[in-house]
């Protein structure tokens, strides 16, 4: 089983390589790769993300076949489906990193500014029900900046949603808080630059979880 730290620290070497162009995911080994995960799955992290077309995690970490767990919904939110998805990779395949990424000019986040400052612009009760999710995480946040958001505004409210939701996932599960108290497994927070190809493990990347 892989450590949460040396899992992290793959996850950081992976991005580097991507940030200066220099992957190393052959298409001769993923081929291989393909046919010798057909029976089986062995991730070694859990990435909650954005479903961001510019954010495609496994480019974004370098990593290939069976590497990741993906989980991707708008604004990287935590829904029950969410959870249940998390507890089933580490709990059926041993899995003890799990990283909730946001990124830089989220939309999602950017519809929530918006239906803060104007109630009811949702275009839909089904985009509202993701909205809905960030809300309590950047209000405080969108009250102290009222008017239309600057660049700084969105990008607190892009970590204060992410580090919510990597809370949600501590404390919201009890299977997850069992695995975290007894059997390593970390939840961690970060963001993903656009402009630049960098992620920043910026909350819970502590020892202890």
């Amino acid at each position: 089983m892989i450590s949460a730290q040396e899992a992290l620290e793959r996850l950081e070497q992976g991005n580097r390589r991507f940030a200066a162009g220099e992957p190393e995911q052959d298409p001769r080994v993923q081929q291989s790769r393909r046919i010798a995960s057909v029976a089986e799955q062995a991730p070694f992290a859990i990435v909650l993300g954005c479903s961001d077309s510019r954010v495609p995690l496994e480019l974004v970490f370098d990593q290939g076949l069976g590497d990741l767990f993906v989980i991707r919904v708008a604004g990287n939110i935590v829904a029950p489906s969410q959870v249940g998805s998390v507890e089933f990779a580490a709990a059926r395949f041993g899995t003890r990193l799990v990283v909730v990424l946001g990124h830089s000019r989220c939309g999602a986040i950017l519809a929530t500014l918006d239906e803060l400052r104007e109630p009811g612009s949702a275009a839909s009760s089904n985009l509202r029900s993701i909205t809905d999710r960030i809300r309590p995480a950047i209000e405080e946040l969108a009250r102290s900046h009222p008017g239309p958001g600057p660049d700084a505004l969105v990008g607190r409210a892009v970590r204060a949603n992410v580090a919510a939701s990597a809370n949600h996932l501590r404390h919201g599960s009890a299977i997850l808080e069992e695995l975290i108290r007894n059997d390593g497994l970390r939840v961690v927070g970060a963001e993903y630059s656009l402009e630049t190809g960098l992620v920043d493990f910026f909350e819970g990347t502590g020892s202890t979880g």
